[in-house]
């Protein structure tokens, strides 16, 4: 077989197989890579027989496409409609209720539309939806009435209040809003709260969830909807007093037995539910039937995983009998109707959670936050979970999303979670991309978007395979942005894309383009040894002194991060004094910017000064948004998380030191937060 019929293949499925490392050094995907990435993707290439075979399966997959039932529009943009002929005739039924009758012009193109929104089509025998974008998403100065606004972000894990069980929930996070809110914020941005596995009490990273489609339980606050005195009788009757007491003064969350803990709790909670006065049950079953087929699906799932691991098998749905990996079989059904309460239960927990959030959206804006809640979307959900379970037909299943090796990550990386098949979202109409973009503005007033690059391409890797193997997968870029502007309209959402790393050239301009906000890092903004000045930070991307996978300002100055990284042996001690060096000189190049511009205000050997400064520093950029994060608000010396192979590091696992109504109430603080506050009111007057 020849390499050049396999590139053919290769290229035809949307596989990169040239392209550019960190290095900016030119890269090819070698024929064995193509072919064992071409079999995971379903598209068998071991002879010349198969490779012509697969081609001849996605020229029939694309002519499928080209008949998808929804087709992505820019406002007031005709469109060629294949397949139909001139003049003829349609019926458009608008979003706003409005009937319009035509038809195509000679060359079978339909007039453009003024209206954003997801309208309706019935043309010949063919029924489909048009999605019309506006230009741009919202912008913040549109969202707050200021072109220089600033928030926090936070770990919502980590967040302390009394009575919380061990685990930041959302009464805490009402209580950062208000106090943030009267500071003047405008955005709290939040660590994931995707759904997790209510089984498996050890997992507990929030960037490898089961769902992006539902949340995560644990972080409810049942009493908002139930009354105290119904949660003080469920710990009494599960006897949890002690046990929550004791979880509650833990510096470092103890995340299997908070979760075992919780879900006791909410399972009494459930049981007793059933037997109240039924004053709740109305609102408790329209959000079912709000919740329809997606949240009946991921309980049963939730119900089934914790089934299996009862009796001793695997947890992974594709090790299952075959009559289980589908959520359409009869099989599923007569398991669900055989333990119909505790399906009942996960929707009880998914009905305690999202009414949670969403008073603590409400409580944000009420306050007088002008974007209130930023969710932080996952770049993808675990492969043996409930969203690769119930939409197998629009995600990969044999791949794994993860990045090449780069100057950070020598091995590269294998995030192990699942990603969008790109032929798969367009033959469904882009409906699992739709229904996760709104389950996630659902209650928020904006949304980050981990690893925006992924809406372009993503490097995947075959199960089982090693970071090196992979290659990069297109994805419809431009169907994507459309999508997400037009949700980012109907939502009223900001929205911001995480583009650190290795970025395609053009990507941020079409970010910038569509009004989509990157990401800039204090500590990364460095040029030929000296950092950027603030007046030369682009307008276009929010500013941040860090991020959850980097050292906060303190620990970056200490050099801390190096310690850890020697500790859990992420490098080797033969680099030590290299990387040593290596920071001491970024840290005088920091300090001597600090001081260039005015911000330093005590000596450069005070950490504190310097934490000052850099905030302040951000604070003076044009960015449209700052997000401090409360670790350098509090001026804490760790960091989250340490990205990287082992658990030596207490990674999504850290408390604040100070309950949530105290937090931003020291002296220190609250000068950080004044200082930044005052210099985006400078920054707004330029």
């Amino acid at each position: 077989m020849s390499d050049a019929l396999l590139a053919e293949l290769a290229g035809a499925v949307g596989i990169s197989i040239n392209w550019t490392d960190a290095n900016g050094r030119p890269q090819r995907v070698s024929p064995e890579a193509q072919r064992r990435l071409l079999e995971a993707l379903g598209y068998p290439a071991q002879s010349t027989q198969q490779v012509q075979g697969s081609l001849a399966e996605l020229q029939s997959n694309n002519g499928a496409v080209a008949t998808a039932p929804l087709l992505n529009l820019e406002l007031n943009e005709s469109i060629h409609l294949q397949g139909h002929r001139p003049d003829a005739a349609y019926k458009l039924i608008r979003e706003d209720g409005e009937t319009l009758s035509g038809r195509l012009d000679g060359e079978s193109r339909l007039p453009g539309l003024d209206l954003p929104g997801y309208h309706q089509l019935e043309i010949d025998d063919r029924r489909l939806t048009l999605a019309v974008a506006p230009p741009a998403c919202r912008s913040v100065e549109e969202l707050c009435g200021t072109r220089r606004a600033w928030g926090l972000t936070t770990q919502l894990y980590s967040l302390r209040r009394t009575g919380d069980g061990g685990l930041g929930d959302t009464r805490a996070l009402e209580d950062l809003a208000r106090h943030a809110a009267n500071l003047g914020a405008d955005a709290l941005a939040i660590s994931p709260v995707h759904a997790m596995f209510s089984a498996s009490r050890d997992h507990y990273s929030p960037y490898s969830p089961s769902s992006r489609l539902f949340f995560n339980v644990l972080h409810a606050v049942p009493s908002n909807l139930l009354g105290s005195d119904a949660v003080k009788r469920a710990i009494a009757t599960c006897g949890l007093q002690e046990e929550m007491a004791r979880l509650e003064k833990n510096d470092l969350i103890d995340w299997p037995a908070v979760s075992e803990a919780r879900h006791r709790l909410l399972a009494q909670l459930y049981r007793d539910f059933r037997e109240s006065d039924g004053s709740l049950l109305g609102d408790f079953t329209n959000f079912c039937d709000e919740g329809g087929d997606a949240l009946l699906q991921h309980c049963r799932f939730e119900a089934l995983h914790g089934h299996m691991l009862r009796i001793g098998e695997s947890g992974d749905w594709r090790n299952w009998p075959e009559s289980l990996r589908n959520p359409r079989n009869q099989a599923v059904i007569r398991f669900a109707t055989d333990y119909a309460n505790e399906v009942g239960l996960h929707a009880f927990g998914q009905w305690l959670i999202a009414r949670s959030l969403e008073s603590a959206q409400t409580v944000a804006t009420g306050a007088g936050m002008g974007i209130g809640l930023i969710a932080d979307l996952a770049v993808g959900a675990d492969c043996a979970g409930s969203q690769a379970w119930t939409r197998q037909d629009e995600l990969l299943q044999e791949v794994t999303v993860g990045a090449p090796p780069d100057i950070l990550n020598r091995s590269g990386q294998n995030w192990g979670v699942s990603a969008f098949s790109p032929e798969g979202l367009r033959r469904h109409g882009f409906r699992a991309f739709i229904e996760m973009l709104r389950a996630n503005l659902a209650h928020a007033g904006g949304i980050r978007i981990d690893h925006v690059m992924g809406l372009q391409r993503l490097w995947v890797i075959p199960q089982g395979g090693e970071p090196q193997d992979g290659a990069y997968l297109k994805y419809p870029l431009t169907d994507l942005l459309r999508l997400l502007t037009l949700e980012s309209h109907r939502n009223r959402a900001l929205v911001i894309g995480e583009d650190l790393g290795t970025v395609p050239e053009g990507l941020r301009e079409e970010l910038a383009r569509r009004n989509i906000l990157g990401m800039r890092v204090l500590l990364f903004e460095q040029h030929d040894g000296r950092f950027v000045a603030p007046q030369h930070w682009p307008g276009d991307a929010l500013a941040t002194t860090t991020t959850h996978d980097l050292p906060s300002i303190k620990g970056w100055l200490a050099g801390n991060d190096i310690d850890w990284r020697l500790r859990a042996g992420h490098t080797r001690p033969e680099y030590e004094a290299d990387d040593r060096a290596g920071r001491q000189r970024e840290r005088a190049a920091l300090l001597d910017a600090l001081s260039e511009h005015g911000k330093l205000q005590g000596p450069r050997e005070d950490a504190d000064a310097a934490l000052q400064a850099g905030i302040e520093y951000i604070g003076a950029t044009p960015a449209p948004l700052v997000l401090l994060p409360l670790e350098d608000a509090v001026g804490d010396d760790q960091q989250p998380n340490l990205p990287g192979p082992g658990n030596d590091h207490p990674n999504w696992r850290r408390r604040y030191v100070l309950p949530v109504r105290e937090l931003l109430e020291t002296e220190a603080t609250l000068l950080r937060l004044t200082r930044l506050a005052d210099a985006r009111r400078e920054a707004d007057d330029e």
